[in-house]
């Protein structure tokens, strides 16, 4: 968030944790919300490997509860790897959703976990590439797409590497909201919300700050541009190019991945994009997606394949998905007062 006064970027008050007392978070109505929290504090303080095992269970479970959730991931995967055959795809689809449970059992971690012990469950690949740049000062982004290990990795990024800054929406519930920012920011790093001056942002990557920019989620007609992504139009969000051209940055891709044999983390740095941004916010926009699916074919299990990626369509395209429920439940409601 910044302060528009000043220019600058700040953190909210009310999602400094440990000054929970002074904000109103400690009512009965977010009494569940906390269980919530401290059942993940406690998971944090298994060892990794449990960790592992219960989020493998967790997951197993979440594939057949999650029908809405099961039936758009088994989608995306027909859409963007159609040469697999369906049982092969439905076996990808299982390991997915255990991927999913271990990043969900790993949240506590993300929020608690010291510097020594991010060490040792975090491997960083590659990092000689953003090194250069944060010792040269220069202007970075770093381009993180929706991998299953995203969250934990970004938490290793602030502790091990520097702390940074990251685009920032926040979450319905208060307290989620509070303590997620908490496990975010504790090492330094800088959250930037998405309706904050575009011009500060790029001041603080002039100053040498790493941005961490998430762009694989479905932004809408309005903020999207309809770019391929295996093989379909693909609302995409077209700022990475403008930002990249406003701050003179390099594009460094970057990915998080769980390691197989519950042996932690993996944060990997490709080289920077080359000759990018290119001017044409068009091509920067589809480069940019066949990074994102280049390493989604080298693990294509990790991606988030739960999200409705493909949920805004071109003028004139029929919908990916059937209709949610919770929109079924809106139209019900809405639909006696139109009568």
């Amino acid at each position: 968030m910044r302060d528009r006064r000043k220019g600058e970027f700040i953190r909210p008050v009310a999602w400094q944790v440990g000054c929970v007392t002074k904000t109103p978070l400690l009512g009965p109505q977010h009494w569940p919300a906390w269980l919530t929290v401290g059942m993940f504090r406690l998971l944090a303080l298994l060892p990794f490997r449990w960790q592992s095992v219960l989020g493998q269970a967790f997951g197993a479970l979440g594939y057949r509860l999650l029908k809405s959730r099961r039936d758009v991931a088994r989608i995306n995967l027909g859409i963007c790897l159609p040469d697999l055959s369906d049982a092969e795809r439905e076996a990808l689809l299982r390991e997915h959703f255990g991927w999913l449970g271990l990043a969900a059992v790993c949240q506590g971690l993300s929020w608690t976990a010291p510097v020594e012990r991010l060490q040792r469950i975090i491997k960083i690949r590659n990092r000689a590439f953003i090194d250069r740049c944060i010792a040269e000062k220069r202007p970075v982004i770093v381009l993180v797409p929706h991998f299953m290990g995203l969250e934990l990795a970004g938490t290793g990024f602030t502790a091990l590497v520097h702390p940074g800054m990251y685009m920032y929406q926040r979450i319905r519930n208060p307290v989620i909201d509070a303590v997620v920012n908490h496990g975010r920011t504790r090492f330094g790093s800088i959250p930037v919300e998405r309706q904050d001056d575009l011009r500060g942002l790029v001041r603080e990557i002039k100053r040498g700050t790493p941005f961490f920019y998430l762009p694989d989620q479905d932004p809408g007609r309005r903020r999207g541009l309809f770019v391929p992504f295996c093989g379909i139009p693909t609302a995409t969000v077209p700022t990475l190019g403008r930002i990249a051209r406003l701050a003179g940055a390099v594009v460094i891709p970057t990915f998080a991945r769980f390691l197989p044999n519950r042996e932690g983390v993996e944060l990997i740095f490709d080289p920077p994009l080359a000759d990018f941004p290119s001017g044409d916010p068009e091509a920067d926009t589809a480069a940019m997606n066949r990074v994102i699916e280049a390493r989604m074919h080298d693990m294509p299990a990790q991606y988030f394949w739960v999200h409705r990626r493909f949920k805004t369509r071109p003028e004139g395209e029929p919908a990916v998905y059937p209709e949610s429920t919770r929109r079924r439940r809106r139209k019900a409601r809405r639909e006696p007062w139109q009568r």
